[in-house]
């Protein structure tokens, strides 16, 4: 596509960093995955959430039936089940021999790996050194168990430690240098369970992490043929977009080519907001990933736990992969029976931010989880990150707290263990010798600067009398109480920690919401009603969402913290929405803090500005022009980047691009970035594209037309039957064929219109 002129126009030249991006960082360029593309069952999600919140969150919850259906598929691929079951005996080995589980994510699935970690292995130990305190010290039983050291066996590690929960440190994403160190700082051995995990399946850190451990498997004296045998029992990669798409990524290809390592692709198709893989892809991978650390622990337990292994399963149901992946659609259903108390918890959220309150989540055993949802919404939708223990005044829409005296206890609960920053003597010098690119070089060296350990004293979650008096509630704010089955008892104790935070809200003048997973013989025991009277709450303001966990055995807990992420990840993308941080199902204020996001934000204002060119209502006002290119997209964007981050107001680099481009069109003159700010503050993105397209908010899938395709743009095709879900005169269809990952050679860029009915198209 030739060059539109709005550079010209607007007086400006690209940037160093984006001429570097655009033509020597194409690998970072991924609006071709599947995982990028807009899914047509939320193409008009923001509009309907203004006007039914109800109807919009059945929306976002009907996405997840494509996960179900995916699940349902691999439940009767005997090919897949085969490596699933070789996981959980590999698992099951190391168990017994003290060896070590690693599980490397970077962002959502790096927080997925502290969830395995901390949330389900040392929760399931602590509670089983607990119950076993009852069985006496002279009992048989006990003899050697639980194992020395068995909580530490399973180390979830993230891309920057610890500290990246909080928020995503600049530049570690894109190195497979950093996966690589810190396996190694963690002295990775052959033997050791490795499984890497990441969304699109390129995430170079993770691909880093993977080589590293195969790296230890060829330092053993075995032929190559043994070698690769023995590794991919202990080698596994789990991602979540077709092979064929990425396959021309060089990074991508080194693993998938290789035989020695085990592949798991559970590729689910479009995400319910574009790209934000937080959603369906984490959740199917965090249920799978969970699913192999239960049934490895069955098989210790079964023949290695002796008799306290076999006392621990007494009165356990039958659990086998087929029945466990089917089982996932249980969950969903789950959720969608909760969607009239969900609907009124979003509005009041949304109203309570609206007005410039914020909102205080208290949780214990789910409170990683909790914390999980609060701090992805950070870079998905441009949030100012968790406020450190000083910061004055709070900046954060949202605070996370939990039963502690201290901020150091607090990170016990989290994390299960003392929090565990990177060693800046390990990592500086392979950071400065080996990234030859000088601006990940530099962005890596500054980011290593904030993921010491001393990181962990910055913040303060607990709730504390200090924190109470810091950072306490105000009138006007929301304070949110989540307990999993295990606390419901204590929610009826005066003294708990639970009763003194609704106490303190209400005091405060705060209102009040309650997200409760439930075990289903607590359904009467702990109703709204029953609640209402007993916690003294007013039933006109106050939520309460009952969430019902199905019975479906399971030893680590996995399912209550799969349906409250869930939820949640449904709850905050409604709110969001319904704020104006979502434009149809587009993620139009996504913080561009990394390459890959770099690259999604570029196509974003791309595809919304060719859209709004194209519109007829454009088109008789203002007269055709040229459309955008990409490398005038990405241009822009690193103009933006540098006008928020020098200390102007703050605003979403993507909307102000979008309305910058738009409006010097308009003009036929340069127009400054202050100008298309105040445009964008008055306004919102969202109307201001309504204004130049009335047709905008009305589109569903099925209404579009044909139009010209600019760069990164084709009209949208169904990746293949089963995969994710479709129009529901498609699914109506009796589509031939299963589909199998390797299956599908390519994937499709999809256009900001939806398509005509009728046209999906199978890739192959």
């Amino acid at each position: 596509m030739q060059s539109s002129g709005i550079l010209d126009l607007l007086q400006l030249k690209p940037s160093a960093q984006s001429l570097d991006f655009v033509h020597r960082k194409k690998q970072f360029q991924l609006h071709h995955l599947v995982t990028e593309q807009r899914h047509p069952l939320t193409w008009n999600l923001s509009f309907i959430l203004k006007k039914d919140i109800k109807a919009g969150l059945a929306q976002l919850l009907a996405v997840d039936r494509d996960i179900s259906r995916r699940l349902a598929e691999l439940a009767e691929d005997k090919s897949f089940l085969s490596y699933l079951h070789q996981a959980a005996e590999s698992i099951s080995d190391v168990i017994g021999r003290g060896g070590r589980i690693f599980i490397y994510g970077c962002g959502s699935t790096g927080r997925l790996a502290k969830q395995m970690e901390s949330a389900l292995w040392r929760l399931f130990w602590g509670r089983v050194r607990k119950f076993s305190s009852s069985w006496g010290k002279s009992s048989q039983v006990l003899s050697g168990f639980p194992p020395s050291k068995v909580e530490d066996l399973v180390i979830g590690e993230m891309t920057g430690g610890d500290r990246a929960l909080i928020s995503a440190l600049e530049g570690f994403e894109d190195l497979e240098l950093v996966g690589r160190l810190q396996l190694r700082e963690r002295n990775l051995r052959a033997g050791d369970v490795v499984i890497c995990i990441t969304e699109g399946g390129e995430t170079s850190s993770v691909i880093g992490a993977m080589k590293e451990a195969w790296d230890e498997w060829q330092k053993l004296s075995l032929s190559n043929e043994t070698r690769r045998e023995k590794a991919r029992r202990y080698l596994y990669f789990v991602y979540n977009n077709p092979d064929g798409v990425l396959l021309p990524l060089e990074r991508s290809r080194s693993i998938l080519h290789n035989p020695a390592i085990t592949r798991l692709n559970l590729t689910t198709g479009p995400q319910a907001i574009t790209g934000s893989t937080r959603m369906q892809a984490t959740t199917s991978e965090t249920f799978l990933m969970g699913g192999l650390l239960e049934a490895g622990l069955r098989r210790y337990l079964k023949g290695g736990g002796g008799p306290a292994g076999e006392k621990l399963l007494r009165g356990q149901s039958a659990w086998s992969f087929p029945s466990f992946l089917q089982s996932f659609e249980t969950l969903r259903q789950s959720l969608e029976a909760s969607l009239e108390a969900a609907a009124r918890l979003v509005e009041l959220e949304s109203r309570v931010y609206r007005l410039g309150g914020q909102t205080i989540y208290l949780a214990r055993e789910g409170l990683l989880t909790v914390f999980v949802d609060c701090a992805e919404r950070s870079p998905t939708f441009h949030l100012p990150p968790l406020d450190p223990c000083e910061a004055s005044p709070r900046r954060s829409w949202f605070q996370v707290w939990t039963e502690a005296a201290s901020g150091e206890a607090a990170w016990r609960v989290l994390l299960g263990r003392d929090f565990r920053g990177l060693d800046p003597e390990f990592y500086e010098r392979p950071f400065r010798e080996e990234i030859t690119d000088s601006f990940l070089r530099r962005a890596a060296l500054e980011s290593l600067a904030q993921a010491g350990t001393a990181e962990k004293d910055k913040y303060d979650f607990s709730f504390s009398p200090a924190n109470i008096s810091r950072r306490g509630p105000q009138p006007g704010d929301l304070g949110i109480v989540v307990c999993l089955p295990e606390e419901m008892a204590r929610l009826g104790e005066e003294d708990s920690a639970f009763r003194r935070f609704l106490h303190l809200c209400q005091s405060q003048g705060a209102r009040l919401g309650l997200i409760l997973v439930l075990n289903p013989g607590q359904k009467d025991k702990f109703s709204p009603r029953r609640l209402v009277a007993t916690l003294r709450l007013d039933p006109r303001e106050d939520v309460i969402v009952p969430l019902v966990v199905d019975s479906y055995p399971a030893l680590l807990g996995l399912r209550q913290h799969v349906l409250l992420k869930m939820f949640l990840n449904a709850h905050s993308t409604a709110v969001m929405a319904r704020l104006g941080r979502v434009v149809g199902n587009t993620m139009t204020y996504v913080n561009p803090s990394n390459l890959k996001l770099i690259g999604r934000a570029t196509y974003l204002i791309q595809s919304h500005v060719n859209d709004i060119l194209q519109a007829d209502e454009w088109q008789a006002r203002y007269g055709s022009r040229p459309l955008l290119t990409y490398a005038e997209a990405n241009a822009l964007l690193w103009e933006a980047m540098d006008y928020v981050r020098s200390g102007r107001e703050e605003s979403s680099e993507v909307a102000l691009v979008i309305v910058l481009v738009l409006e010097a069109w308009k003009r036929g003159q340069k127009v400054s970035w202050e100008e298309a700010q105040a445009i964008l503050k008055k306004k919102g993105l969202e109307n201001y594209l309504l204004q130049h397209k009335p047709s905008l908010g009305e589109l569903s899938p099925g209404s579009g037309r044909s139009r010209p395709q600019g760069r990164g743009e084709s009209k949208f095709k169904d990746s293949s039957p089963g995969t994710y879900s479709q129009l529901p005169e498609i699914q109506k269809k009796n589509l031939p064929g299963r589909f199998k990952p390797e299956d599908r050679k390519r994937s499709v860029k999809t256009p900001l219109s939806p398509p005509k009915k009728g046209r999906f198209n199978d890739l192959d």
